[in-house]
């Protein structure tokens, strides 16, 4: 979007949104200058940020397939940004043309382009809601008219357990789990700096959201009581390749995993 593009009603574009952000560094049209001049002042303190966001979207959607495999039919992705390619409802469908998928963020640009981008798919939402309150989440009739939680579900929480501390991030997750059936799957990633100096780097240069820095062992704290999917909690790319594992010259990596409810 540029200065001239008409501005939609409830669309703060003095002041950068995180999904508005994500989307610059992937490299969509959806973002305003602020988003831009914030993102950019981010890359320039880790250029890899852009490569960091484009592995996450990449290990979303092959866990989220994998699921889909496993015979996972719905999806709640949330915290689900901008639309953006692939998809997970792209990914899902091409194991299970059938799979339905609900879309949430609190960013209203997010939920006007995807309910735009969905309107004519079957079996597809987009919910702006916020994904803190499980409770008055899955009790909005969009949700509760795409997903059945009677049956298993993929619940997706990609890229955005960093903006909590690590233990609220365990209790959403167990939040939600707790209300899901047996055979429902977790997919989480998270982004983390072993280099913490170049982490506050970042943070200082964030001007429109705090983060935390969650490692391996906060990551599993949140798939407590699950059984994780191999090949564990790992750096995402050696997630989507199969091999575990963390990198041991990268200052900053995404962190991911999967993990399955096998009891009640």
């Amino acid at each position: 979007m540029t200065e001239q593009e008409p501005v939609v009603p409830g669309i703060d574009v003095t002041r950068p949104s995180v999904a508005r952000v994500y989307d610059f560094w992937l490299g969509g049209k959806d973002n305003f200058p602020v988003d831009r001049e914030t993102g950019g002042r981010m890359a320039e303190v880790n250029p890899s940020l852009p490569r960091l966001v484009r592995d996450n979207r990449q290990f979303l959607c092959a866990a989220a397939a994998r699921a889909a495999g496993a015979g996972v039919g719905q999806f709640l992705d949330l915290g689900a940004g901008l639309p953006a390619h692939p998809a997970v409802h792209e990914a899902v469908r091409r194991v299970n043309p059938g799979a339905r998928v609900c879309y949430v963020d609190n960013d209203p640009a997010a939920a006007l382009h995807g309910a735009v981008l969905l309107a004519d798919g079957e079996g597809l939402a987009a919910v702006q809601a916020d994904l803190t309150d499980p409770v008055a989440l899955l009790a909005r009739p969009e949700v509760r008219a795409m997903l059945d939680f009677g049956r298993p579900v993929g619940i997706v929480l990609g890229a955005v357990l960093h903006f909590l501390p690590a233990d609220a991030a365990a209790r959403l997750c167990a939040a939600y789990l707790s209300r899901a059936a047996r055979g429902s799957w977790l997919i989480v990633s998270t982004g983390y700096y072993a280099d913490r100096e170049l982490g506050d780097r970042v943070q200082r240069a964030a001007a429109h959201a705090r983060f935390w820095n969650h490692d391996a062992a906060a990551v599993t704290s949140w798939l407590a009581g699950l059984e994780i999917v191999p090949p564990g909690v790992c750096e995402a790319g050696r997630w989507v390749a199969g091999t575990g594992g963390v990198p041991a010259q990268r200052p900053v990596y995404p962190l991911a995993a999967a993990a399955v409810k096998t009891g009640d």
